[in-house]
């Protein structure tokens, strides 16, 4: 008989307006946004009662406003998530060390050998909501199954509040009826693409060979067909190594002169990009520029280096970089990034497989 990983995706419900609800009891039941404001900006959060009028993460928080007139918005405090989000993931680890956090409110969990010598993934990820419910007065929602890929998909099935759990007896029926937009990692252009196919659901997916699927979609193809078909390798990752590391503003008032926004990123985004790099002891050979302008287009601007960039020198390459185009627009967003990164920790722990007991 064939051996399965038992593997958790924990996802937090609603996390960042859940905790301003949380600390703010004159938030309790009413529609709120983390982000931005009437006038401009972003949705970074939305609590359930306002996603009932639409409101997502994402949005522009103008037209938020306008789907809800009641909406209330407030600024985002990072500091305080990061520090729930620290007491969660030490809840996690005293079941396993195998734990790969997505970001600050997303995690999985290999448990198929855990710290509890627990048999089932189900009540090992009811526990793990229990105690999440008791330490931090916030809900949270599971997937659990035998593969990443089905267990982020199972997290969003009972949500919120909730969990549910794909089986391998249960996978490929579970895929086939599945929406194609519903696949995660199908965003919808994607989707798009493949409803021009014909592809509306995994069974559809399914109808189409690895050739076919490999001259369409690339690497991608392959990824498609096996995902479709419940196959999905990857491992639960705890050494996570981030692809990049950046800070981004957006102005309550459009900036325009060059020595405006060169200012500003001295002023507002460097203090906060030179911590977050220290926090996570980051080097990087790519600096980029991100611009958004009055208009919603945007730009980047890089530069890469043969060695990592040390913070001595990146405002000077920031400002090479705003001076490398005129700016003809209005900015009403400025973001800096570093890529390329290199870490100290480097080992990639791997979890053994046993014979799975939901």
């Amino acid at each position: 008989m064939e051996n399965y990983r038992k593997i958790i995706h924990v996802d937090m419900d609603a996390f960042f307006a859940s905790v301003e609800q949380l600390d703010h009891p004159e938030y309790k039941n009413k529609p709120l946004a983390v982000g931005g404001n009437k006038e401009r900006g972003v949705v970074a959060a939305a609590s359930y009662e306002a996603r009932k009028y639409g409101v997502r993460s994402a949005m522009s928080s103008k037209l938020a406003a306008l789907k809800c007139p009641n909406l209330i918005f407030v600024r985002p405090r990072f500091d305080r998530y990061k520090e729930i989000s620290q007491v969660i993931r030490k809840i996690f680890l005293t079941y396993t060390d195998l734990v790969e956090p997505l970001s600050l409110d997303e995690a999985f969990l290999d448990v198929t050998t855990n710290h509890f010598n627990l048999p089932s993934a189900t009540l090992i990820a009811k526990e793990i909501r229990q105690k999440i419910k008791e330490e931090t007065g916030l809900n949270a929602s599971a997937g659990i199954s035998y593969n990443k890929f089905l267990a982020k998909i199972a997290s969003d099935l009972n949500k919120p509040n909730g969990q549910a759990v794909i089986t391998p007896e249960k996978a490929v029926e579970f895929l086939e009826k599945l929406p194609i937009e519903k696949f995660f990692g199908i965003g919808k252009v994607m989707a798009k693409k493949m409803n021009a196919l014909g592809i509306y659901n995994g069974h559809d997916l399914k109808e189409y060979s690895l050739p076919f699927l490999t001259s369409r979609f690339g690497k991608s193809g392959l990824h498609y067909y096996k995902i479709v078909r419940g196959i999905h390798e990857s491992e639960v990752k705890p050494n996570r190594i981030r692809k990049s590391l950046g800070v981004e503003q957006t102005f309550e008032k459009d900036l325009m002169p060059t020595s405006d926004i060169k200012a500003t990123i001295k002023e507002k985004l460097l203090p906060e990009f030179y911590r977050r790099l220290e926090r996570n002891k980051a080097n990087g050979r790519t600096l980029t520029l991100k611009i958004k302008y009055n208009d919603f287009t945007q730009h980047t601007r890089s530069k890469t280096l043969l060695s990592p960039i040390p913070n001595t020198s990146m405002e000077n390459i920031v400002n090479e970089l705003v001076d490398q185009e005129p700016l003809n627009l209005p900015v009403r967003l400025l973001g800096i990034s570093l890529s390329n990164l290199t870490s100290k920790d480097q080992d990639k722990p791997s979890g053994e497989q046993l014979k799975i007991d939901y």
